[in-house]
Order: structure tokens, then C-alpha cells, then sequence
């Protein structure tokens, strides 16, 4: 059986998922590279086909938080310092996801799937 035009669009969002997190984990950040760095995360996984719209913050907070007590004005960029949300559209199907911090661990879930936006 052949998947289905909103699983194909699911499985879409899930490839631009992992080559997000695993093209930047590990990037050197700090509070002055913040921004431009989520600016860069962005425009690479919307170059991806299907890819509508991508959302990258760096949380400034938990990333002050991490280098209050550090001898480096930086540090690697982890899934705790991430809220990403994507949209993609694959054959008139729009699937809505999202990244955040749940119990300790990066999740990224399907927030919704929907026919014709």
C-alpha cells in the first residue's frame, strides 16, 4: 500500500527535523551568535522541498543560564536551548510541528495535519 499523501507529508517534517538537529547539534553559541545563528538554521531547512516555514528560537534565558558559571562566553548548541516550529506542505496536505524541551528531552511532535491551507 502506498502512503498516503499526509504520511508522506509527516515523514517529510520528520527528515527536516533530523537534519536540523543533527546538522547544528554541537554548534558553537553564545548570546551574540544567537540570533544569526537561528536565522541560518532557517533559510538551510527551508531550502528543503516541501518546507513552507521555519521558526528557530535560541532560548536566551537557559543559554545565560548555561554560561553564567563558564569560563567560555560560549557553548555547543543542545535541544535545551531550542523551540522550533515547522510547516510543511506536500500535495495540498500542511502538517504543523514543533520542537521543545518536554521532561528534560528535545520532542518534536506532529501539532497537526490538515488538507487544503
Amino acid at each position: 500500500m502506498d502512503p498516503t499523501d499526509a504520511q508522506t507529508a509527516c515523514f517529510e517534517a520528520g527528515i527536516k527535523f533530523g537534519s536540523l538537529y543533527h546538522q547544528f547539534a554541537g554548534t558553537p553559541v553564545s548570546p551574540d551568535s544567537a540570533d544569526s545563528l537561528a536565522r541560518a538554521m532557517e533559510e538551510a531547512i527551508e531550502n528543503q522541498p516541501h518546507c513552507e516555514s521555519v521558526t528557530v528560537e535560541i532560548l536566551s534565558d537557559e543559554l545565560a543560564t548555561e554560561l553564567a558559571d563558564s569560563a567560555a562566553d560560549y557553548t555547543e548548541l543542545t535541544g535545551q536551548f531550542l523551540d522550533v516550529e515547522m510547516r510543511i506542505d506536500y500535495e495540498g496536505q500542511t502538517v504543523e510541528t514543533r520542537m521543545d524541551m518536554q521532561d528534560g528531552y528535545p520532542l518534536m511532535r506532529v501539532e497537526g495535519v490538515h488538507t487544503g491551507e
